[in-house]
């Protein structure tokens, strides 16, 4: 049944994108001067998980690359390189750069001298998650680097935008702002059907089930994708020549479980102390919460920290959040 696995894997760039044209022509509007060897705009992408920031930045960066062929780009999730020295390590890794550099010894201002050594051609890096990022001086770093431009993605800008100081805050905030809005029943239709007929057999799965598997989403796309791919899966699992909706019914939590524990595979040291403790216990209130967090953690980060960190829990669906101010409490999703 499955023809081609790789269209059901959600980091899958199609070769054209439906209900984006708004955010692909701004986004390529704010890179447009690299096409005339220029800096690009600093761009930040801000919208819900699985409205489509990352692959509009791929997209764009792709098309782009098909126009400045003298042109180098970089991908960083910076959930993953959340350090100042793992961001700057793997943005001089997109340029070779990293030649006997260290992880334990290496100075981080090395790593900041060599980027500030670049006279390559054009270099566009996408930072995505980029609110995770622990040191955001980075940002400054990076902004200043000549011929470097910056696509930035996170859920929310006040997200990004608080933790800033005032010196990289200014130059963020002229930044060209791009919106996403969770998609549509029909839309997410309009983005599963060419993945269905580059990934599946023809007649596999109805149009029917394609809208069943987009309400069952909820605007987010990543999900609808996952969905479809552990549908197909149990489908071909059990050598049948169709998808049928028990199949996709029964795949709605199994995707939804499997994308819960991608994202607690990404949590960082002290984010992974915070989910375990919620996860261990029925409900916990925030005072209790960040009191048990500082017992564990060799290094404890400030409540505030520890808010963003419960923030972003929240909106991946790792965590629960029920009441408000002192009535707050925080349990789960299982």
């Amino acid at each position: 049944m499955i023809r081609d696995a790789r269209v059901l894997q959600p980091e899958f760039v199609p070769g054209d994108i439906v209900h984006r044209t708004q955010e692909v022509r701004a986004l390529s509007n704010a890179l447009e001067p690299v096409t005339r060897g220029q800096t690009g705009e600093t761009a930040l992408l801000h919208g819900p998980s699985g409205s489509g920031k990352t692959c509009i930045a791929r997209f764009a960066t792709d098309r782009l690359r098909e126009t400045v062929l003298d042109l180098t780009t970089q991908y960083v999730n910076c959930w993953e390189d959340y350090s100042r020295f793992k961001t700057l390590y793997r943005v001089l890794e997109g340029v070779d750069r990293t030649l006997n550099i260290h992880r334990q010894s290496t100075p981080k201002d090395e790593l900041l001298e060599r980027l500030r050594e670049y006279d390559g051609p054009p270099y566009v890096v996408i930072l995505d998650e980029v609110d995770q990022l622990e040191d955001t001086r980075v940002l400054y770093e990076l902004y200043r680097t000549r011929g470097l431009t910056m696509v930035l993605i996170a859920n929310r800008e006040d997200a990004l935008f608080g933790p800033l100081d005032d010196r990289v805050a200014s130059r963020l905030r002229a930044a060209t702002r791009i919106g996403f809005d969770c998609y549509t029943v029909d839309e997410l239709v309009g983005i599963l059907e060419p993945r269905v007929e580059r990934g599946l057999r023809e007649g596999a799965v109805t149009s029917a089930q394609l809208a069943m598997i987009a309400d069952a989403a909820a605007g987010d796309a990543r999900v609808g994708i996952e969905v479809l791919r552990v549908a197909a899966r149990r489908a071909s699992n059990q050598q049948l020549d169709s998808v049928s909706d028990d199949a996709i019914r029964n795949a709605v939590p199994e995707a939804n479980a499997e994308i819960r524990q991608r994202n607690v595979e990404m949590l960082t040291a002290d984010q992974r102390i915070v989910y375990e403790i919620i996860a261990d216990r029925e409900e916990v209130t925030p005072s209790e919460l960040y009191a048990a967090y500082r017992e564990r953690a060799d290094d404890p980060k400030t409540n505030r920290t520890v808010r963003n960190y419960l923030q972003k829990m929240e909106r991946y669906n790792l965590i629960r959040a029920d009441g408000e101010n002192r009535g707050r409490s925080y349990s789960s999703v299982l």
